[in-house]
């Protein structure tokens, strides 16, 4: 399972992955595409690594003769020009600030997590997944060709009216150099808010021509989006990096383009290739992954408790999730009759659900609850008060 084993979250949680790993994945989702100029081979095993542009903003800082950096662990290279850098800046401006992705800041966090959701290493390669078939193997190869040929994409940030001139076949779309770029003063400085004749494809308001868009190539030119609208049509999040699927008019990140196009299996979050599965709790799953996850047996026939959107078989629901009857002290049958007030529950048994002065059944009559205790009547609270 994509998940761990003690607390049951999911891997991007834990923050596994380093940023060298990630450059490994994202590179590889880059092969073999138009987008290879993001990314280099490395010499001694040619694997094809993400080459991340890393943006640094420096200002000076007049009362202590210093200079002030911020470094962004990823940036959208914008044609290697220096002209454009507070270009670039605005864009960042435009994201929510907990979502920027400044070295060692929670924007950093946020873009770690979601590229580990939105891009799941499983997605594309088929030697990471789960014992596929020969068969499995090659569909899922198709697959990946597939998606990478017809709604892989990569924003791109440009002024509104690039994107026209571009359209008008009088720009050319360049990708440009992706190194650190670093400028001093560049912090300070400010870009002029024009009339727009624009408008974004996702919220439909006014966009201001001095302000960057983003320019999907695969929707057309005429479609622009706002920097903060730039999002999955699932789960709206940011699209990590600007990387984007398109399809049928809609923008998705990768694991909710893929979602769209195949079943996933709830149990090791990879996509089914096979024609035989199960379908349970309205969720997914292999047939061999449909199981306890907590002891992982299988549940083929077995009776099972859905926590928290997981299947447990009923001896570890007893042992680990049941809810405690406040009259024997024991675990409540997930199939057993019971009595839930505020946060407290008994067995729906004349032996449980009694009156803790008297004894006596309060099945069907009044109570009075005290803090887990039951009182058939004032006399007995006062007694036992006393």
């Amino acid at each position: 399972r994509k998940v761990c084993r003690n607390c049951k979250c999911g891997q991007e949680e834990h923050d596994v992955q380093t940023s060298t790993e990630e450059d490994k994945k994202v590179g590889k989702l880059f092969e073999d595409t138009k987008y290879t100029s993001l990314i280099a081979k490395l010499k001694n095993d040619g694997i094809p690594m993400y080459k991340r542009n890393v943006m640094v903003l420096a200002s000076p800082v007049a009362a202590k003769k210093d200079v002030h950096t911020v470094t962004y662990e990823w940036a959208r290279p914008l044609q290697g020009k220096a002209s454009q850098i507070p270009l670039a800046k605005r864009y960042m401006e435009m994201i929510p600030k907990e979502k920027q992705p400044v070295a060692g800041s929670e924007g950093s966090q946020y873009r770690k997590k979601q590229l580990a959701k939105q891009l799941p290493a499983h997605d594309q390669d088929p030697s990471i997944c789960h014992e596929l078939s020969p068969n499995e193997v090659k569909q899922m190869e198709q697959f990946v060709k597939k998606y990478k040929n017809e709604a892989l994409g990569v924003g791109d940030i440009k002024l509104p009216n690039e994107i026209e001139m571009e359209a008008k076949g009088k720009g050319k779309n360049d990708d440009g150099d992706r190194s650190t770029t670093a400028i001093v003063g560049a912090m300070g400085d400010k870009v002029p808010q024009p009339g727009s004749k624009y408008s974004c494809y996702h919220c439909k308001l006014a966009m201001q021509e001095g302000d960057p868009a983003v320019y999907a190539e695969r929707a057309g030119y005429d479609k622009l989006w706002h920097p903060g609208c730039f999002i999955c049509c699932t789960c709206n999040e940011l699209l990590v990096d600007l990387i984007y699927f398109w399809k049928k008019g809609k923008l998705y990140c990768g694991r909710h383009y893929c979602d769209s196009e195949k079943p996933r299996c709830a149990g090791c979050d990879e996509l089914i290739f096979s024609n035989e599965y199960t379908q349970a709790e309205g969720q997914n799953w292999h047939l061999k992954h449909f199981c306890c996850f907590d002891c992982d047996c299988v549940l083929a026939g077995e009776i099972y408790v859905m926590v928290n959107d997981k299947p447990v078989c009923k001896p570890c629901y007893m042992k680990n999730h049941a809810v405690v009857c406040q009259g024997c002290q024991n675990g409540i049958d997930p199939e057993a009759q019971r009595v839930t007030y505020n946060n407290y529950s008994w067995h729906a048994a004349p032996e449980c659900f009694l009156c803790s002065c008297c004894s006596k059944c309060l099945i069907g009559q009044k109570f009075m609850p005290i803090e887990g205790m039951l009182f058939c009547s004032m006399e007995c609270k006062k007694k036992m008060q006393q």
